[in-house]
Parts: C-alpha cells; structure tokens; sequence
C-alpha cells in the first residue's frame, strides 16, 4: 500500500474530545428535560450530523424538542471546548507528513465553524489541503466529504486512507472505495470498528504513525 492522501476525522481521532462530547449531550438532554442516554449510546453517534446524532441518541421526539435540544448542546459544548486537546503526536506527526508531501485533509461530522474554530485553537489550519464538513457534505457513512476531497486534490482513492475512531468513518471510506484505518482510543469499541474490516486498528496515536509513515509516497 503507496498512499498519497491520508484523510483524518477530526473528534476522537485527533482531539481527545469524546468525552466531552458525550457531556455535552448528556447535559443537553438534561437542560430540556428529555431521557439521558447512556455513555455508549451517546458514543455512538459522535461523528454524525449534530441532527442526526441527536435523533438516534434521543429517538422519538418532535422537530421543536430536537431545535432546543440543539441549541442546549451547543451551549454545553462550547462550555469548556478551550480545554480539549490534541492526542499525544499530532502535532509532530501531521507537519512531519506534510514537509514530505504528503496531502492531508480532514472529515468531520463537525460544523465548519466548529471546525474552524478547532483549526485555529491548535494552529494546524495551513497542514491540511482540504476539509469538508457535514455543513458542506452529507453525513457520514455517505461517502460524499471523501468523493469531494479527491477529486479536488486528484488523488485515486486507492492512493487515499480514511482514519477515525468510529464505524461511520470506516464505512464512509468503504462507500468511497478508500482505504480504511482504524483508532480504538475514541468513540466506538474495538469489535465495532473490526466489523467495518479497516486495514489495521491502532490502540494509540504513536502506533498510527510507525505504521503509516513507511507507506507514505
């Protein structure tokens, strides 16, 4: 495997903010009175359209429920959001990759303002070629935000990898034709991402890296 593209999500894969994530839609659900899910529920849909991932955290509820359910979690998310940080690694490995020409880009189930604000708060915006985001693309496992990325950078999807913590990256890069690499220190067990068949699963950033650096163009 020569890989010339390597697409990140972003939460769980390279910001260690699952936790808070799960918080946030715990405490959102809290403040507008509807059930709490479980921690395994509300990590499950980390990484879907914030409506998306509401809907099947928190399912049978009316439109005006899920609008306030909403605007309560973006109120909790941004509660303490300055405190989430890169895993181990990034950094050095993302500007590593990038000195040698390797395309970066990212996929998130994130807003563009979200993701921007993530971009500018760690100072990685100028290492990535490309970003696409569910305000932009549909929500994963729809392989659009990969399809996009691409074409836009003329990169063959057998040259790309997908990396993310969850089963809606690894099966939005199978949509895509892409590789496909999985992390177990965010969102969803081990067993989940191994049902999605990705090319390996790494326990740690460090793992991500010696594995990858070797099959870089």
């Amino acid at each position: 495997m020569q890989l010339e593209l390597i697409v990140f999500d972003w939460d769980g894969t390279l910001m260690d903010s699952t936790a808070h994530i799960v918080r946030s839609i715990q405490r959102a659900c809290e403040a507008t009175g509807l059930p709490v899910p479980e921690r395994a529920v509300a990590s499950h849909v980390i990484g879907l359209a914030l409506p998306r991932a509401l809907a099947t955290a928190c399912p049978g509820q009316s439109n005006e429920a899920y609008r306030a359910l909403e605007d309560a979690y973006r109120r909790a998310y941004l509660t303490g959001e300055e405190t989430i940080e890169l895993f181990d690694g990034v950094a050095d490995a993302l500007a590593r990759w990038k000195a040698r020409g390797t395309l970066l880009a990212v996929a998130t189930g994130k807003s563009r303002r979200g993701l921007d604000r993530a971009l500018a708060a760690t100072g990685l915006a100028g290492l990535f070629d490309a970003t696409r985001t569910v305000d932009e693309c549909a929500s994963k496992p729809h392989p659009q935000m990969l399809a996009e990325i691409t074409s836009d950078l003329g990169v063959d999807a057998a040259r790309t990898v997908m990396v993310g913590d969850t089963s809606h990256d690894l099966l939005m890069a199978a949509n895509a034709g892409t590789h496909a690499l999985g992390v177990s220190y965010g969102a969803h067990p081990v067993d989940t991402l191994a049902a999605c068949q990705p090319a390996a699963i790494f326990d740690d950033f460090s793992a991500l890296d010696a594995w990858l650096t070797p099959r870089l163009c």
